[in-house]
Parts: structure tokens; sequence; C-alpha cells
């Protein structure tokens, strides 16, 4: 691997699930791992869905006999609790990436993985750092997990701009590289200047059986336990990317011929526009955003529709979980993912991103002919853990 000597922050999707005193923090910190393990790098264990694909990717491969540890640099998170047992977890305890580079070269050194992992563009470029620090022959593995350009377009501030500007030149130091869908994959040789003989595509790992078992949880929401109007279900980060403004419109539409209500989950910083739009839309007392769940299976599996209104995804975890839930799905046809994920149109709706007429059409038609689901169901179980896992070992170890 070439020299790379350089200072990265933590970009602007970053959310603040919740924080563990520093007490836990260092009774995390004390873990330990030894020589020949896999170690997975990731900032924090925040609610989002490139940390749940990590923790069901290294319950994976412990399940295939390989040790695994975890590290992020903070220990933050909605999903800490959900650890895998069998994982080692080291947490760096530092308050920025930049400032973990050091740390993490060190705990290479000590203590002498095979192989690293590590997700997102700003962790990536840390451990590219860090793994030439370290001076550690292990083979690093990086992956990228949406679509890059669009990233790089909402960059806001010098750091964040010169971090997407670093990726052309860094990414290169890496092994291999993976990415999450086929449109990612496309998007990352082109941004990164890079050998699309590096890049493999690998897809997120969704299924296993505790999807099937955690849907069958008591129900959290009020509008899915009794008897009503049919609800449509969306799930995400509160941002642009997310197109739910879009979202809002096009239930507007959609409100005005069938009788339904709207539950968005997430939390982020559009949450006050999303909230004004619900009210000048006349629509306030029909839709709900009550924040994050750790568990938002059950309404999956209640819910009328699910949508995914995106303007850019790399591959969208919440879709393949609704559709494994049964949920009929609907999805734009953004770049990348969810053409993938539904076979074209075939095992759920496609739409035009960024068209509220054409959504809104989608969602009158899928609430009044309720759809089979059990093509899509079968369909959400091709993404399954095991197989991502075996496809990831393969990268690693090889």
């Amino acid at each position: 691997m070439s020299a790379t000597s350089a200072s990265f922050e933590s970009g602007a999707d970053d959310i603040r699930i919740r924080q563990f005193g520093p007490g836990l923090a260092q009774t995390f910190s004390t873990a330990s791992a030894s020589a020949g393990h896999i170690a997975i790098v990731l900032h924090d264990l925040r609610g989002g869905g490139a940390e749940r694909a990590v923790l069901r990717l290294a319950r994976g491969m412990v399940a295939a006999g390989r040790q695994v540890e975890l590290i992020l640099v903070r220990g933050d998170g909605a999903y800490l609790d959900e650890i895998p047992p069998g994982v080692g977890l080291k947490v760096l305890g530092r308050p920025r990436v930049s400032q973990s580079i050091g740390a993490l070269a060190k705990h290479f050194r000590r203590t002498g993985p095979r192989a690293v992992l590590s997700a997102l563009t700003h962790m990536n470029l840390a451990t590219v750092a860090a793994t030439r620090l370290s001076r550690m022959p292990f083979r690093l593995v990086i992956s990228e997990r949406n679509q890059i350009s669009s990233k790089a377009r909402e960059a806001v501030g010098v750091w964040q701009k010169m971090l997407y500007r670093a990726v052309p030149h860094i990414y290169r130091a890496a092994d291999a590289i993976v990415a999450v869908s086929g449109g990612v994959a496309a998007d990352l040789a082109n941004f990164g200047r890079l050998s699309k003989k590096k890049i493999r595509v690998i897809h997120n790992p969704v299924f296993d059986s505790d999807v099937e078992v955690r849907a069958q949880a008591p129900l959290t929401h009020p509008w899915f336990e009794r008897k009503g109007p049919p609800i449509i279900l969306a799930a995400g980060r509160l941002h642009r990317q997310k197109g739910f403004d879009i979202l809002l419109e096009a239930f507007a539409i959609t409100r005005a011929q069938v009788d339904c209500r709207l539950v968005i989950l997430g939390e982020g910083p559009e949450r006050g526009a999303l909230l004004a739009s619900s009210e000048r839309l006349g629509l306030a007392y029909d839709i709900d955003m009550p924040g994050f769940l750790d568990n938002p299976f059950p309404l999956m599996a209640r819910a009328g529709a699910f949508v995914l209104s995106s303007r850019w995804e790399g591959f969208p975890n919440a879709l393949v979980e609704a559709m494994a839930c049964g949920a009929p799905v609907i999805a734009t046809d953004c770049p990348s993912g969810p053409r993938e994920i539904l076979g074209g149109g075939r095992y759920g709706t496609l739409v035009t991103p960024e068209n509220p007429q054409a959504l809104g059409r989608a969602l009158i038609a899928t609430l009044t002919a309720l759809p089979d689901t059990q093509i899509s169901q079968t369909r959400a179980q091709s993404f399954s853990v095991a197989a991502a896992a075996a496809q990831y070992l393969d990268v690693l170890e090889g």
C-alpha cells in the first residue's frame, strides 16, 4: 500500500441516537482479540442501515467459524445492545475520526488481525491511514454503501469537501473494495477513478430468522393495533436524500381518494420542515413521525404499504426488511439499489423519483388492490446473512 497521511472529520450524515457514559465505554474498551481475527471498523452504532448490516455481517462471520472484533471510534448508538454473541468489542473513545487514526494503528499493532474491513467513507479513509501507520501486513477491505457522487454533491464545509476529494487517491491503497450494489460500484468506479476489477459487488446481509421472529413482537404504535384505515409506512433518516418531502405530497394525493394514514420512522435534520409541511397540507392528524424504532418489523408486517421515496440510495436495507415482513412495497427507481432488489419491478412497484403524482398513483393502486406479497417475501430471503458473510469472507481471506 502507498503511504498516506491525512486528517479526516466525521461526515454530516452522522446521527446521535444515544450516548453511553464513559464508564461503559471504558468497560467496552477492555475487550481483547487474538492474532488472526477479522477486525471490522465503524464510527459508532447509531441507528442506521449500514450499522445494522455490519452487525448482521459480524454475526454471519462468527457463525461461519471466524473470530471477529468490532472496533468503534465512539461507544454510542442504539445498536450497542445488539452486538452479536461471540463478537469482541473495542471502543477507541475518541471524539473525532481524525483523532482516532493513531489509536487505531496502535490497536492493529497490538492485536495483529489477519484482515480488516471498514465501512462508510470517512471511516474508510481513516482506516487506510491507520493501516499505513501501523505497518501491519493484514489484508484491508473497505466498503462503500451509498452513491458517493451524490454524497459529495451534498457536502458542506471544507472538511467534508476535502474528504470526498481524497477518495480517488486513498481508496486505491485498499486491497479490495466492496460496493453494496451494482449501481454503487459503477458510481464509485467513475467518481474514484478506480478500476472496476478492484470493486466487488456484495449485497447487504438483511434476511435471517430474526427478522421473522421480531416481526411477531408486540406492536408499539396505536395506529397499527386497532382496526382502522391502512397505514403507509416509511423509514429512514429525516434527510433530503430520503425524499420524505415528496412522500408527503404523494400522501396528500392518496389521502384525497383513500382513507389512510402515514407513519415515518427515523430522526434527522428535516424533522421541523416535514412537520411544517404536514401542517401546510392539512394532514397533520393523519401523519406521525414517532422517531427511531430499534424494531420496526411488527409495523412492517402490518403496513398497508411500505414506501421508499429516496432521491438516491446504496442498498436500502429497509426495503428488503419490509419485503421479508410481507409488506407491499413501492420504491423510487433511484440510483441505486431499488431496481436490483425489486428485479426491475417484478417484486414491487417502481416509480420515477421526484414525482409525487406517480408515487400517489402507486399508493392508491397498492392500497386498493391489496397485492399478494409471497413472491416478494421469497425474494427478500435471497439477501441472506449467510450468503453475504460467505462472500465477504472470500474477499477478506482472498
